[in-house]
């Protein structure tokens, strides 16, 4: 049966969490779908999760960013939602069973961005900068580059981010830029990091879509959102990551683009205080996206990477 005739009035409810971020996302998946399917119409679902309640202690202590998605999972599972918008850097590696990722969208700039008031660069820090963040993974790569700065606990919205160091509580903080441009604050971004200088979260820059794996309709429809070279880059990466049993709130980053017609992506475990970081790359053909993420986790492996993370699961 043709999608246009499935589609005769249909309504597709969107799970989202309620911060301004994810309304944002969830409100773009709702313009494309209504711009690709004029016969369709959606619905937010707006879900408040436990990662938005606890905002008093760090990620890596609750239980990691897989708590920013499991009400919206439930919540199709339920039936009380079709589809859940996530930020691809929050998504676990692992789904519940009857839920799968059915789309990933085209990316958005996937750096870190450097914000403060007072400098105009990373460069120009202090030694003893206090730096804001609640990722282990910023943290290793700071700490690596600036040994004596203070890392402070950041939690958070996005604007109640910027309002703490706006208040002083932070020399500078470091966000994702992907999230200040859809949110049009662009002009907080002092510096976006050279990932160079700071590697990516696995997915940093990519939303994703989630639905249940036997909706034949709503995984038509999502099929045709899917964007083909980022999501190759997203699979390279959540390989590496599955590889490594790694959580969304631990020390790894991984980063792949497309060049030259091939894959090439970086990956990186490091300890939080930076005293120790393992780096591996390769580069491969497009259709072995998983196998490169996962040499690169081999080779991180093979220098010692699980030393590091068996003393966090550990603490």
């Amino acid at each position: 049966m043709l999608i246009g005739v499935l589609l005769a009035e249909k309504v597709i409810r969107i799970a989202t969490r309620r911060s301004p971020l994810a309304l944002w996302q969830a409100e773009h998946v709702a313009e494309l779908l209504q711009r690709t399917f004029p016969e369709c119409r959606t619905e937010l679902v707006k879900m408040t999760t436990q990662g938005d309640k606890i905002l008093d202690a760090p990620l890596a202590k609750i239980g990691g960013k897989g708590l920013f998605v499991k009400e919206l999972e439930q919540g199709m599972l339920e039936g009380a939602a079709d589809i859940a918008v996530h930020s691809m850097k929050d998504v676990p590696v692992e789904f519940p069973a009857g839920l799968h990722l059915a789309a990933i969208l085209s990316r958005e700039d996937p750096t870190d961005a450097f914000v403060s008031n007072h400098y105009q660069t990373f460069a120009d820090l202090p030694a003893n900068a206090r730096i804001g963040t609640c990722s282990l993974r910023r943290q290793c790569q700071i700490k690596e580059l600036y040994p004596d700065a203070e890392i402070l606990s950041l939690r958070g919205n996005v604007n109640t981010r910027l309002s703490k160091l706006d208040a002083g509580e932070y020399d500078a903080i470091i966000l994702a830029s992907a999230g200040l441009k859809r949110l049009g604050m662009v002009e907080r971004i002092t510096q976006c990091l050279d990932t160079e200088i700071s590697l990516p979260a696995i997915g940093q820059g990519a939303i994703g879509i989630e639905c249940r794996s036997d909706d034949l309709e709503i995984n038509q429809m999502l099929s045709l959102l899917h964007d083909h070279q980022t999501g190759l880059c997203v699979s390279a990466e959540r390989a590496m990551n599955a590889r490594l049993n790694g959580g969304c709130q631990v020390p790894i980053a991984g980063f792949a683009i497309l060049r030259d017609g091939q894959i090439f992506m970086r990956g990186l475990v490091g300890n939080p205080d930076g005293s120790i970081i393992y780096r591996a790359e390769r580069t491969g053909d497009l259709d072995r996206a998983e196998a490169i993420g996962n040499m690169i986790a081999e080779d991180l492996l093979a220098q010692g990477a699980d030393a590091i993370l068996q003393a966090l699961l550990l603490e």
